[in-house]
């Protein structure tokens, strides 16, 4: 016959109440931690399991994951890469990021107002203005010519090629943007 398991309450004792100070886990529930080096019956006398004497007893010790067994490493065969500036390898700090609108998102746009990053960050069609606005084409659904309104003016802002189409189909002045990317 199964015996009978006991509840926490009555493991505190009936006269105990349940709170966050008397709580304890159960019995042989969480093992004891092993003392090293603790006299001979632990079975983890003298070098407490690290093995003999040397580098790899130390702190710290041992050879790294990229020893090779003394034959020249990995990284110091291959050749150095020299003579290109951090600049123009577009990486890290140094890359220029667009805050990027298809054009298919400027259908409801007010002709009154001229289109800058700053009004299109006001009007919640871009979150972060970043390193600047580029305007892309999108699909050719979000570019239908009937939906953009006409007369649209741009200044500061970067076009893709396709982009720049559609808005000279509506006769939208593109403004200074000559330099697109």
């Amino acid at each position: 016959m199964a015996e009978k398991k006991t509840t926490l309450r009555q493991a505190q004792g009936d006269g105990a109440s349940l709170s966050l100070a008397t709580l304890k886990p159960n019995p042989h529930s969480r093992p004891k931690r092993t003392r090293v080096g603790r006299g001979h019956g632990s079975g983890m006398v003298k070098t407490g399991g690290e093995g003999g004497k040397g580098q790899t007893v130390r702190s710290g010790g041992g050879k790294g994951p990229a020893f090779e067994g003394g034959q020249t490493p990995w990284a110091r065969r291959l050749p150095q890469r020299k003579g290109v500036s951090q600049k123009s390898r577009d990486i890290g700090h140094f890359r220029t990021e667009f805050a990027v609108l298809n054009v298919g998102d400027l259908a409801g746009w007010d002709t009154s107002v001229e289109v800058s990053p700053q009004s299109l960050k006001a009007h919640g069609k871009v979150r972060d203005l970043k390193d600047g606005v580029k305007i892309l084409g999108g699909t050719a659904k979000k570019k239908d010519a009937g939906s953009l309104p006409a007369g649209l003016k741009f200044r500061d802002i970067l076009f893709s090629a396709s982009a720049r189409e559609a808005l000279a189909a509506v006769g939208a002045d593109l403004g200074d943007a000559a330099a697109s990317e």
